[in-house]
């Protein structure tokens, strides 16, 4: 697995409804600044299914990210199944700091293992700037 982290400046409460809820997911959930999340679903509960389209804000490209939870805990721990059965493991912890992230995932197969790791990485980057921003 490959495990990436940040720690968001905020309450626990409102990094936890950031991340799930569609309406800000479309707002940070992307690599970079030429990309975008033009739309999002979650049904937040164990066997319930979530997407987003992940696309090129030039029309270029787009592709759908989606899966099944299989662990809910509020304002604790989340686990999902991706569409093509990769796992995806994510706690939040308060700390005196604020909110420590860890997420790790299984890797795939058509991308180096540090590609993939910097994406994850520059889109949990973007949640936090979000959060902190709003």
């Amino acid at each position: 697995m490959i495990t990436i982290k940040n720690t968001v400046n905020a309450s626990l409460d409102k990094v936890w409804n950031f991340w799930n809820t569609p309406e800000h997911i479309t707002k940070w959930s992307f690599a970079s600044p030429d990309w975008h999340t033009p739309y999002a679903e979650a049904d937040l509960r164990e066997g319930g299914k979530f997407k987003s389209t992940m696309a090129a804000k030039d029309g270029s490209m787009s592709f759908d990210f989606g899966g099944e939870f299989t662990l809910v805990k509020p304002n604790e721990a989340l686990s999902y199944v991706l569409g093509d059965g990769r796992k995806v493991e994510i706690t939040f912890t308060e700390t005196p700091d604020g909110v420590e992230i860890v997420e790790s995932f299984d890797p795939e197969t058509q991308n180096p293992e540090e590609m993939q790791r910097a994406g994850w990485q520059a889109i949990l980057d973007n949640f936090k700037s979000y959060v902190e921003a709003n």
